[in-house]
């Protein structure tokens, strides 16, 4: 274990050293253009099976439909009576009506403008998607727009288990495509110069060689800052398991097992522009007696966790938007 990782059983806080941000190792070097280039690559020519995520589970609920859009593609998502996920294009196919707009009465959507019902076995010109719920994430699968060979679920990353861990899910919005996305998660060089108010002394220490089983995974430590010069030391690992998700796994330290999942969810094009929605769950475990009262206190830890988590991308999401400018406008150098 690195001497700057907390012993088992002991505080993992860890008071820092004094350090001036302008006073950091530089990472210009390390973070090579043609290293992340690489990784992404891969990333984007791995299968998804037409797989998107479009809410978390929690936003789909048993008395009301959702509506989103997800590549273009209007979609509603509703309960059925047993708490099942079902998702369907979100036009009505009688006259259009938005169906996200309508209501959910025994399982069934109902159309405001008219009246008429619709279930999961579907009605002549509308056909519900398949979908899927991992607890956390809910997926639609969408086959005209992906393109792919469908898969019968997601490609899903090992998570904790969502029953006994604290879960947050916080969605953004930005101006570009999902690899601009997963192209900023696949650096993490610049997290203690971007993001300084969260991450101190940051250091990636493995990147994967060509032909490793896991080409893409890259390992850092760091410390995710509390207050003032204490913070929590940890090491980290990240991999793409499909081409729209990037996962940062805790493999030692503080909240072993923990993941943080960035997914990139395309929505559409406005004003010529994509727009890309930025879905990041975070499942947190630890084996800490302490961690069981936050779980009690959830609702108190998730509006801190959820703003951290806008903070971060907040700054992420104007670097995405500004490497999609770039590429947009021939002069991205990598």
């Amino acid at each position: 274990m690195p001497q700057h990782l907390p012993e088992p059983g002991r505080s993992p806080l860890r008071r820092l050293p004094a350090t001036r941000w302008s006073r950091q190792a530089p990472t210009w070097r390390e973070a090579s253009p043609a290293v992340i280039g690489a990784a992404l690559k891969r990333a984007l020519a791995r299968p998804s099976g037409n797989w998107y995520v479009f809410a978390a589970s929690e936003e789909v609920r048993r008395d009301r439909p959702l509506g989103r859009v997800v590549a273009g593609a209007e979609i509603v998502a509703w309960r059925g009576p047993g708490g099942g996920l079902h998702a369907a294009p979100g036009a009505c196919p009688h006259l259009g009506a938005p169906l996200c707009r309508g209501a959910v009465d025994t399982g069934r959507l109902v159309c405001r403008w008219h009246g008429l019902a619709l279930g999961p076995e579907g009605f002549p010109g509308w056909r519900p998607y398949p979908c899927h719920d991992d607890g956390v994430l809910a997926w639609v699968r969408l086959d005209d727009v992906g393109g792919e060979e469908p898969l019968p679920r997601p490609v899903l990353p090992e998570r904790p288990d969502a029953r006994t861990a604290l879960t947050t899910v916080q969605t953004l919005v930005g101006r570009c495509d999902p690899e601009d996305v997963v192209a900023n998660r696949l650096d993490p060089w610049h997290g203690s110069w971007f993001h300084p108010y969260a991450f101190v002394g940051l250091r990636v220490t493995e990147t994967a060689p060509d032909g490793a089983p896991d080409p893409d995974r890259m390992v850092a430590e760091l410390s995710f800052k509390v207050a003032g010069r204490w913070g929590v030391p940890v090491r980290a690992a990240f991999s793409c398991p499909e081409p729209r998700t990037v996962v940062m796994r805790i493999i030692e330290g503080e909240g072993e097992g923990s993941v943080v999942e960035t997914h990139a969810t395309p929505l559409g094009v406005r004003d010529g522009v994509p727009r890309t929605a930025v879905v990041e769950a975070t499942v947190a475990s630890s084996e800490r007696a302490g961690f069981r009262l936050a779980t009690r206190a959830a609702p108190l830890a998730r509006p801190l966790m959820r703003a951290v988590a806008r903070r971060l991308w907040r700054d992420d999401i104007a670097y995405a938007e500004r490497r999609y400018a770039l590429r947009a406008s021939g002069r991205w150098p990598g």
